[in-house]
């Protein structure tokens, strides 16, 4: 079932005030992990384990821990490299986050959970509950990323992807790579960007931007993020959904400049037919920009799943 939502009336100044919750460590692999705890178990609903996106922190997802923990035990986690978690000078992928997410889910939480991510956290929940079936028990995907096998751009021309190409070499470069990571750092570019990804500029504030710029002043940054664009492919989309039984709820912001979310909904569909979907007025991370009413979808379908029947 796919369903349009318009945006409705919130106390934004509340809500996009709330502040971020204290957190504790967790030794993986010799690396500090970084994530939230918050609510109670109930042992008839699964916890929800939120995961962020690229250059975000469990931060991010302040405004649905605030409002989720009332009915869910909620977790929140940094995957290793950003947010407040260790940034070792390692190879980063779809593959090691999975690995770092299984071992919390099961050391950690203990019992299976719902995964919910946005962007990259999407394309790691994926990973997760197409390795590791037995401990999801649903999946909720915002804006997620990660490529299909079929391509969804149009055909790209020899010459400019040569130039495109010959950009990428360059700029992951050593040095070319850390001039271009000063500059996005920067607390102008970084509203400049929220500002291109949010449709409501009233979330795009003072908070938001230090939360993203805060871990570009950790040791290791720098080469994280040139790491990341140069991280090996990892299994396709359609691949990972093929291997997965776990329910499915996609949350779209349709305002999103970096994806054509109608288009990808289609590619999702098409591989995963039993899937519920909403689509909102919003923008890249829907869960920040209007969080209470991806609250209201993400409780109700979680508890249509504690009761054997999803929300439709």
């Amino acid at each position: 079932m796919t369903a349009e939502i318009a945006a409705g009336p919130l106390n934004l100044a509340d809500i996009h005030g709330t502040p971020a919750f204290v957190g504790q460590y967790w030794q993986w692999q010799g690396h500090a992990i970084h994530y939230v705890q918050a609510g109670d178990a109930h042992p008839e609903r699964p916890p929800l384990l939120l995961i962020h996106g690229f250059g975000a922190s469990t931060d991010h997802w302040r405004k649905n821990i605030a409002e989720l923990q009332a009915d869910f035990e909620v977790w929140a986690i940094d995957l290793l490299g950003f947010g407040r978690s260790a940034k070792p000078a390692q190879v980063y992928s779809g593959a090691l986050w999975r690995d770092q997410l299984q071992d919390f889910i099961q050391t950690k939480i203990g019992r299976p959970v719902v995964l919910a991510g946005n962007s990259l956290g999407g394309y790691a929940s994926l990973c997760v509950a197409a390795a590791e079936p037995n401990w999801v028990a649903g999946v909720i995907l915002l804006n997620s990323a990660g490529p299909f096998s079929e391509a969804m751009s149009p055909p790209v021309s020899p010459v400019k992807r040569s130039v495109a190409k010959a950009m990428r070499t360059l700029l992951l470069s050593p040095l070319p790579s850390w001039l271009l990571f000063q500059y996005v750092r920067q607390r102008s570019m970084i509203r400049k960007t929220l500002a291109k990804v949010y449709v409501d500029q009233t979330a795009v504030t003072d908070q938001l931007v230090e939360e993203i710029r805060r871990p570009a002043d950790d040791a290791g940054a720098a080469a994280v993020f040139a790491s990341v664009f140069k991280s090996p492919s990892g299994d396709k989309v359609d691949t990972l959904l093929a291997r997965m039984v776990a329910p499915l709820l996609l949350l779209w912001g349709e305002g999103d400049p970096w994806m054509n979310t109608r288009q990808r909904h289609a590619a999702f569909l098409k591989y995963y037919p039993t899937l519920d979907a909403h689509f909102l007025a919003a923008g890249h991370c829907p869960h920040d920009e209007v969080p209470s009413q991806v609250n209201e979808l993400m409780r109700n379908w979680v508890l249509g799943l504690a009761a054997g029947s999803p929300d439709q």
